[in-house]
C-alpha cells in the first residue's frame, strides 16, 4: 500500500481494514483525538517519544475507541515517527471525526 494510499483524505477502506495517515503528538498534557490536518488526523499521547513508546501507548489508546484488540492495529509506518499509517481490522466503531469528515 503506498504512502499516500489515502488520497485527499485522513483515512480510507481497503476492504474491511481501515487506513488512517496519524500526525502524532507524543508527551502531551492527555490522550486525545484531534482534529484532521491536511491528509492527516492529529492524535496526542502522553506518553514520551521513546523507542516506539508513543506509538505502542497510541495504538493501545486507540483500540478501544474503534473496538478493536491492540493486535488488531497494525503500524504500516512510523512506529518511531511523528508521522505513521495505521491499519485497523474491522473496526467496530468509529470516532465522531471519521463521521464527520468529507471523503
Amino acid at each position: 500500500m503506498a504512502r499516500n494510499s489515502t488520497g485527499e483524505s485522513f483515512f480510507a477502506w481497503d476492504g474491511d481494514v481501515l487506513v488512517v495517515n496519524i500526525l502524532g503528538k507524543p508527551a502531551a498534557s492527555k490522550d486525545a483525538i484531534g482534529k484532521p490536518k491536511g491528509t492527516q488526523l492529529k492524535v496526542s499521547v502522553t506518553a514520551a517519544p521513546q523507542n516506539g513508546k508513543a506509538t505502542d501507548h497510541m495504538v493501545r489508546f486507540l483500540a478501544p475507541l474503534f473496538g478493536v484488540a491492540v493486535r488488531d492495529i497494525e503500524v504500516v509506518f512510523g512506529q518511531e515517527n511523528v508521522n505513521k499509517q495505521l491499519r485497523i481490522q474491522s473496526p467496530k466503531k468509529l470516532p465522531a471525526v471519521f463521521t464527520t469528515a468529507r471523503v
